[in-house]
């Protein structure tokens, strides 16, 4: 399913085009997702609206061909995102972070840009998003990435400063230096990993000692903390490795 019957690439599976009766029970399948999450306690949801994902494949206009209200204008093709954030706001508590992943731009010359996405926050921020988590690309197979340290930082540095809202930073960020300078200069509220977790699971535990901060070591692993690593047992109060 998605927004047309738009192959994603030559000889890929065309989809089927949505109907707006498919689109209305996505939306409430969203919902329904986010109420068990949060049965199950979970205390932070991310709507994944990058990566050529469904959500993603509405807002750019490489993949949505549409003409009723839900393709054609920007207005028309950020609906149903929006239509998902507020129908989650329903569910989710007020006091719980809602984020929302996008692609700032889809690297090709007429599909999904920076000034698109800027109006996309714009909409999303007074509907109770708390954080726009800003990576790239994922509508064009054949897109000219240039992908480098922090390639993608500067897009969640012009989203915060001209939108005023919180922002995430992703993509190459794998240092502990080149993650605190993107805090301390405020290019982002929020640095996100994903693959150099899966290279390092404790990443955190020594980002935080090559950079002189206390950390709070599971308990477990304290007897494992490298010699002289500031430490703390988490509930412990006066405790000290």
């Amino acid at each position: 399913m998605a927004p047309s019957a738009v192959a994603f690439d030559e000889g890929c599976i065309v989809p089927a085009a949505l109907s707006e009766e498919g689109i209305e029970a996505i939306t409430a399948a969203f919902v329904q997702a986010a109420y068990r999450s949060l049965q199950a306690g979970f205390q932070v949801i991310e709507i994944h609206a990058a990566h050529g994902y469904l959500l993603h494949q509405f807002l750019s206009p490489l993949s949505n061909r549409r003409s009723d209200r839900y393709g054609g204008s920007l207005e028309n093709r950020t609906r149903l995102l929006r239509d998902i954030v507020s129908a989650i706001r329903n569910v989710w508590p007020e006091n719980l972070p809602l984020l929302v992943r996008i692609s700032t731009t889809d690297w090709v010359e007429g599909g999904w840009d920076i000034e698109q996405s800027l109006a996309l926050v714009r909409q999303l921020l007074p509907l109770g998003v708390d954080l726009i988590d800003c990576s790239s690309g994922g509508s064009a197979p054949h897109a000219r990435i240039p992908l480098g340290p922090g390639y993608q930082t500067s897009y969640a540095e012009q989203i915060r400063r001209e939108t005023g809202g919180r922002t995430g930073a992703v993509g190459l960020i794998t240092a502990p230096a080149q993650a605190d300078h993107i805090i301390r200069s405020g290019q982002a509220d929020l640095v996100l990993l994903a693959r150099e977790l899966l290279r390092d699971p404790y990443w955190p535990l020594r980002a935080a000692r090559e950079l002189g901060h206390l950390t709070a070591w599971p308990a477990q692993y304290v007897r494992a903390a490298p010699p002289h690593t500031p430490a703390f047992l988490p509930g412990a109060a006066g405790i000290k490795k």
